[in-house]
């Protein structure tokens, strides 16, 4: 997470950086023009993100660590994914095959994940990489290369679903957040309210927000939040909804026929994500370690996301097939799945700076006001009837 900041304190781009922004906006006005000058926020978000050679997601820039525009957990140290590795073993152990993880970034987690497994002599016959990007693609190669050979050769690289089914560990760190979402915003009236969507339109130098004529599949989902929700939400609330949850989910059951699939992002059940208070909604951008509101600056070089209404996630699994296994908070899953073990043993080797750096580290990972709290952990599985340590402390309703 980043802190929030305001657009006028944002870094200067560069020259180049400035060109291929431009190239990204030119790209991204075309197909406006071709589809009557406006679209769905979810179709620019995509665009801005995934087009292919040109999006954020896309491109060779640099997105994760001190150099990039955001730090993940994996990225602090090797802790975070040791803990998802001593999870994965134990689900291994009782499924046997293999580990997918979707969206790798960097490779750090996947290195890390191996790394423990191969001491914890439960490697998996298979460790598949599903990424979309290349670029990512290229890095994550070079990282685990630096690997022994013997757990190297464990590792594939996919770009789309593997074509048979799996027994093992799905994995997704902050794969959710950046899912393309609709925006909505409610207008009241006399017989009840209004779901207008806020879609994306041109102006002469850029993009701007449009009220539009919700879709069917819109309005119903934001009819059903309404209608979920212990409180009504005032006039002109603003805010979020990810419809591709559901046929993303159902592609991840297609492709477990055993085992579990740990989803870890920044979100909140429903009933708390949808909050009066909450009324313009939570769509951040990340740019150079600054997080702010507008997505139609800097276009093409700084991250979209939204926080996830892990509520979504649960019913998309329910249709699909799966069942929830657990659903905790980030510090909460660490914590079952034996941070506190593998930071005393760290702290009994080393030197004085070593010490504080991983106390650093796992400050970062579980305290409130930083990631523990905000980042949830949700299982989901399928003929899995073990109990998750990393679910042993919490299960919070959804």
């Amino acid at each position: 997470m980043t802190s929030p900041a305001s657009v006028t304190t944002l870094p200067p781009l560069s020259d180049d950086e400035r060109a291929h922004s431009q190239r990204v906006v030119d790209h991204i006005r075309h197909f406006m023009q071709q589809h009557g000058g406006v679209i769905g926020f979810d179709a620019w978000m995509r665009l801005a993100l995934y087009a292919p050679g040109l999006g954020y997601y896309s491109a060779g820039a640099t997105k994760f660590g001190g150099s990039g525009d955001f730090v993940t957990a994996p990225e602090m140290g090797s802790l975070f994914s040791r803990c998802v590795a001593r999870q994965c073993a134990e689900v291994l152990r009782v499924t046997g095959g293999e580990i997918l993880e979707l969206g790798a970034g960097s490779g750090r987690m996947a290195a890390d994940i191996l790394t423990e497994l191969a001491a914890l002599d439960s490697l998996p016959e298979r460790y598949s990489i599903l990424e979309v990007s290349a670029d990512l693609a290229e890095r994550q190669r070079a990282r685990i290369a630096q690997l022994p050979a013997a757990i190297s050769a464990r590792v594939q690289w996919l770009d789309r679903w593997p074509e048979r089914v799996m027994r093992g560990v799905v994995l997704a760190n902050e794969v959710l957040d950046a899912m393309p979402v609709e925006r909505f915003v409610l207008r009241s009236r006399p017989d009840g309210i209004d779901v207008r969507a806020l879609g994306v339109g041109l102006t002469d130098i850029g993009f701007e927000w449009r009220e539009t004529s919700p879709t069917s599949e819109l309005m119903h989902a934001v009819a059903d939040i309404v209608e979920a929700l212990p409180q009504p939400l005032p006039d002109g609330y603003e805010s979020e909804v990810c419809l591709a949850f559901q046929p993303w989910i159902a592609s991840l059951a297609a492709q477990l026929e055993t085992g579990v699939a740990l989803l870890i992002d920044y979100g909140l059940p429903r009933a708390h994500l949808y909050h009066p208070d909450r009324n313009t909604g939570t769509l951040r951008c990340h740019f150079r370690h600054r997080a702010h509101s507008d997505p139609f600056i800097n276009v093409g070089l700084q991250d979209i996301t939204a926080w996830v209404d892990f509520t979504r996630v649960a019913e998309a699994a329910d249709s699909a097939g799966l069942q929830v296994l657990g659903f905790a908070s980030q510090a909460a899953f660490l914590i079952g799945a034996g941070i506190e073990s593998l930071l005393s043993a760290g702290m009994q080797r080393g030197d004085i700076r070593h010490q504080a750096t991983l106390a650093g580290e796992a400050r970062r990972l579980l305290l409130p006001g930083e990631m523990g709290e905000i980042f949830k952990v949700i299982a989901l599985g399928r003929g899995y009837e073990t109990p998750l340590t990393g679910f042993s402390t919490q299960h919070l309703a959804l």
